[in-house]
């Protein structure tokens, strides 16, 4: 289990997780480093990360590192110019786009939304809960500050139909750990808040794998859909390589493979991909709408 506001730093270099052939193709340059936000947590994020670094690297014919950085740490790296490239939520994109130039690389197509995902507030299906304004006086646990359909989506609808969450609401609380967004479902479902602030594709992938019924819930309210996982490169980079690696994502198909200890994987399928996808910067004007609604960084406001 993760503990709250605690970082994780792990270096992971490709000739760890290659053998033979592969590893000898591997040049002696200097490694690029790629920054993975974890998601779930730690494992889950290396098992579905650890395959995309591995192929980068055979294709390039250069090292590449994994770092893996929870949500809030991302910035620390990014800042002091240690990544070269990161693969976080919209937020983070947006906010080092803002502050540190960085470009889009390539979205991804995984769930309902394609490259994109909406936010959902939920209620169990039994409760008196059906509209906004029915959360009035009530309890609501929301995702990560930082997660856009976990936490801001939510926030801003809230905020676009007359109700503040700081004032409104009885109170609200945001889980520590990981699997924070199931911590929200799961403490929707048990009765230990009144609402939620979930990710469709969240909601969308537990119903899937059996852990929920989704007759359980009642969706008050959902976002529209806006960008969410994103690869960007940062300023410091060569444009040519950061073009060589956006053709090499957005080439990668369904039977795509490379070796990571020792196994042979598919790329897409360990990462739990349909493909990547080109994104352009205008394509996170929503979330930087949402973001300066909301006044939060990097337009926050005091």
């Amino acid at each position: 289990m993760l503990k709250k506001g605690a970082v994780i730093l792990i270096v992971l270099t490709w000739c760890a997780f290659s053998s033979g052939c592969r590893k000898s193709n591997v040049s002696s340059q200097k490694p690029l480093k790629i920054c993975y936000m974890i998601c779930n947590s730690l494992p889950e994020s290396k098992a579905r990360f650890e395959p995309i670094s591995a192929y980068l690297s055979e294709q390039l014919k250069r090292p590449v590192e994994s770092i893996y950085l929870n949500t809030q740490d991302v910035e620390t790296v990014v800042q002091k110019k240690e990544v070269d490239f990161t693969h976080t939520n919209s937020i983070l994109y947006v906010i080092f786009k803002e502050k540190y130039g960085a470009s889009p690389i390539s979205g991804e197509i995984r769930g309902r939304y394609g490259n994109k995902d909406a936010g959902t507030i939920i209620a169990r299906s039994k409760s008196a809960i059906k509209t906004l304004q029915d959360l009035k006086g009530k309890s609501m646990i929301f995702g990560p500050s930082l997660a856009p359909m976990g936490f801001l989506a939510q926030y801003d609808l809230m905020l676009k139909n007359g109700i503040n969450p700081d004032e409104d609401l009885s109170f609200y609380n945001i889980p520590g750990g990981s699997w924070k967004h199931e911590k929200v479902i799961y403490g929707v479902l048990f009765g230990a808040y009144d609402a939620g602030a979930a990710p469709r594709i969240d909601l969308d992938q537990m119903a899937a794998e059996g852990k929920i019924n989704m007759d359980d819930f009642t969706i008050v309210a959902e976002s529209e859909p806006v960008a969410y996982c994103t690869f960007a490169a940062m300023s410091h980079v060569d444009p040519a390589l950061a073009q060589k690696v956006r053709e090499i994502l957005l080439n990668v198909t369904q039977e795509d493979t490379t070796l990571v200890g020792g196994e042979v994987l598919k790329i897409l399928k360990s990462a739990g991909l349909a493909r990547f996808i080109g994104v352009k910067d205008s394509d996170y004007d929503p979330i930087r709408q949402m973001l300066k609604r909301c006044k939060m960084s990097p337009y926050e406001e005091y």
